[in-house]
């Protein structure tokens, strides 16, 4: 228990968020986007630093998580965002060449914590902070 509980909470709150996240995975990608566009209200937009600390955190208290599981990960960093009082742009893409599917957040307008092949994913589905303004492929 004392490797869940420290002093500021941060092991709890990412304990939540990935429990959070790993039941969110299973729903259909229209209904994530809907719990995330619900969870981003009220949130500012996130800065890189913070979103990388996020991953960070998520990523130490589960191994799933630290995998190659891309969708468990990017919504718990995104949930543990939001926690926090930030959110990311949240983003699910494909690439077709050679064929793949990839999830994972931004701040500042770049990928946190990615892969530089991350560039190849081409976003089908992403949820931006609330104040975001709509542009093509944000809130498809």
């Amino acid at each position: 228990m004392s490797q869940i509980l420290d002093t500021d909470g941060t092991r709890l709150t990412a304990h939540a968020a990935v429990a959070a996240a790993r039941h969110l995975a299973h729903l259909p990608p229209g209904r994530i986007r809907a719990v995330l566009g619900l969870a981003r209200r009220g949130a500012r937009p996130a800065r890189y630093g913070e979103a990388l600390r996020a991953r960070r955190d998520v990523t130490a208290v589960s191994t799933l998580c630290a995998g190659r599981y891309c969708l468990p990960r990017s919504l718990a960093t995104a949930l543990l965002c939001r926690m926090r009082g930030h959110w990311p742009t949240w983003c699910s893409g494909v690439r077709t060449s050679p064929f793949g599917a990839h999830a994972w957040v931004e701040a500042e307008g770049r990928p946190v914590g990615e892969p530089d092949d991350t560039a190849t994913y081409r976003p089908m589905v992403t949820v931006p902070d609330a104040r975001a303004n709509s542009s093509p492929g944000h809130g498809k």
